[in-house]
């Protein structure tokens, strides 16, 4: 029994599918929270390898007691994601976090100009991030400064994008929205890629969706959700 309640602390790595509004440390600290009720513990290291976006879903890998030190390894590996590119509005964070601005004409959009404009996203670029990021200047969070009102300039850094392939599109006289999958590198910042497909393209476009589905041979049909977690984990005592 001493040992199965301590599974968490030996070390365990748990794929959770992350639901939409809830942060990387929402989730964490969700999780950590009923694994220590579940061992009887006070405390229990648990980390996850990589943030996705409260407005992102999908595959978040958390590591608990020895796994953590592995979490710089998982964070290296590729990754694929879903992405929803909504064309014709611009917004400061790249995505839905922030108010739509800027509109511009889609109706000239067609399915050859966007897939003309991805072949320059393919492979090493140099990307922006968003300055809504976590990325730190001068000791600070770029979206601190931003949130502030401060002028964040943030330097370009190289990332691979090994895969892109539009797998939905809707595009019409007063819409333009394409369903993209994209394999990347640890740093790609895909709200980066939508906002600059957008200037390219001189239409504007943000980040509408994003789900991540693979890091490195895990994917996000294996994850559990948090309720389903939670019930699998519970206290011996309280299960029904």
């Amino acid at each position: 029994m001493q040992e199965e309640q301590g599974i968490f602390s030996q070390g365990k790595v748990i794929l959770i599918d992350k639901p939409l509004t809830w942060s990387s440390f929402d989730v964490v600290n969700k999780i950590r929270y009923a694994i220590k009720k579940y061992e009887q513990k006070k405390k229990v290291k648990v980390g996850h390898a990589g943030t996705l976006d409260p407005l992102a879903t999908g595959l978040l890998i958390l590591c608990s007691g020895k796994m953590t030190k592995q979490i710089e390894d998982f964070q290296g590996k590729e990754k694929e994601y879903v992405a929803q590119i909504t064309f014709g509005f611009t917004t400061a964070s790249y995505d839905l976090e922030s108010e739509l601005e800027n509109q511009k004409e889609v109706s000239n959009l067609t399915l050859e100009k966007i897939e003309s404009a991805l072949k320059d996203f393919q492979g090493e670029i140099d990307q922006i991030p968003p300055i809504f990021s976590a990325v730190q200047v001068n000791g600070k969070r770029a979206y601190q400064s931003a949130r502030e009102g401060e002028e964040v300039k943030l330097k370009s850094r190289k990332v691979t994008i090994s895969e892109l392939e539009i797998i939905a599109s809707n595009l019409s006289e007063n819409e333009a929205i394409i369903s993209l999958r994209i394999v990347c590198s640890k740093g790609t910042y895909i709200r980066s890629l939508a906002h600059d497909l957008g200037q390219k393209l001189e239409t504007g476009a943000h980040l509408s969706g994003l789900r991540r589905t693979k890091i490195g041979d895990f994917n996000v049909e294996e994850a559990q959700t948090i309720e389903q977690f939670l019930e699998e984990w519970k206290p011996k005592a309280v299960k029904e």
